[in-house]
C-alpha cells in the first residue's frame, strides 16, 4: 500500500480537525479579549476595526508564503499532516526541515523513491515533538529568555539581530546545500529550483524596498518560480 493512501485517508483527515477547531477557538477568544481590554486603553470600536483590518491585511503575505509550502509538503506527507502542521505553527521553513530531517534521520529523503509508510509515521513524529518542545520550552523559560540574550549580548538589541539571523541563514544554507547536493548527484532540476529561487529572491528584494507592500510576499513568490523552473527544467531539458 503506497504511504500517501494511508496519508491522505479520510480518518486521517477527522483526526486533524479537532486540534484545527481548538486553534480557531482560541483565535475568536483573543479577538474577544482583546476588545475588552481595548476599553482599558482608551481605544474606541473604530480604531479596534481598524487596527484589526490592518493586522488581517499583513497576515495575507506570511500566509501566502505557508500556503505555497503546504502544497509542496502536502505531496510528501499528504495533506492532513501538512494542513495540521502549518496551522498550528505556521513556520513553513521548520516544518519542510523536520519532515527533512525525519527522512535524512532514515536515510531516504521526501520524495524518494524508497519514502514509504514508516518514514511517513516517522516524519508525523519528529514534526509534532518539534513543535511540543516549542511550546514546554516558551512556558517554562520565556520569562527567562530576556536575561539570557542580555548576557550573551551585553544588552546590545543589534548584536542579538545579527546573531538571529546568522542563526536562521545557517540553517537554511544548510538545507539548501543539500538540495544542491541532490542536483551534483543527478537530480539536476533541483538545482534548477534552488538557483532560480535564490535569484528571485535577490531581485525580489531590491523591487521590495521600492514597494514595502511585496516584502511579505517575497518568499511564496519566489519559492513559486523555483518550483516552476524546476518542473521546466525537468520536462523541457530532462
Amino acid at each position: 500500500m503506497s504511504y500517501l493512501k494511508a496519508a491522505n485517508s479520510i480518518w486521517l483527515w477527522l483526526a486533524c480537525v479537532p486540534t484545527l477547531l481548538l486553534v480557531i477557538y482560541q483565535a475568536i477568544y483573543f479577538y474577544k479579549r482583546v476588545k475588552e481590554a481595548s476599553v482599558l486603553v482608551d481605544m474606541g470600536s473604530g480604531e479596534v476595526t481598524k487596527a484589526f483590518k490592518i493586522g488581517a491585511m499583513s497576515a495575507i503575505g506570511p500566509a501566502f508564503g505557508v500556503f505555497v509550502v503546504m502544497l509542496g509538503l502536502s505531496s510528501q506527507i499528504g495533506g492532513p499532516l501538512a494542513w495540521l502542521r502549518l496551522s498550528i505553527i505556521g513556520a513553513a521553513p521548520t516544518e519542510l526541515a523536520a519532515s527533512e530531517m525525519a527522512a535524512n534521520a532514515m536515510g531516504t529523503t521526501l520524495g524518494a523513491a524508497d519514502y514509504n509508510l514508516l518514514n511517513f509515521a516517522n516524519a508525523a513524529w519528529v514534526t509534532a515533538l518539534n513543535g511540543a518542545s516549542w511550546l514546554v520550552i516558551s512556558g517554562l523559560f520565556a520569562d527567562k529568555l530576556d536575561i539570557a540574550s542580555k548576557k550573551i549580548t551585553g544588552g546590545d538589541t543589534k548584536l542579538l539581530g545579527v546573531i538571529s539571523i546568522g542563526a536562521i541563514c545557517g540553517a537554511m544554507g544548510f538545507f539548501f546545500a543539500n538540495e544542491i547536493a541532490k542536483g551534483v548527484r543527478g537530480n539536476t532540476p533541483a538545482i534548477a529550483a534552488g538557483f532560480t529561487s535564490v535569484i528571485a529572491m535577490v531581485l525580489l528584494h531590491q523591487v521590495s524596498k521600492k514597494y514595502p507592500k511585496l516584502t511579505e510576499y517575497t518568499l511564496g513568490i519566489a519559492m513559486v518560480l523555483g518550483m516552476i523552473a524546476g518542473v521546466i527544467y525537468k520536462n523541457v531539458i530532462g
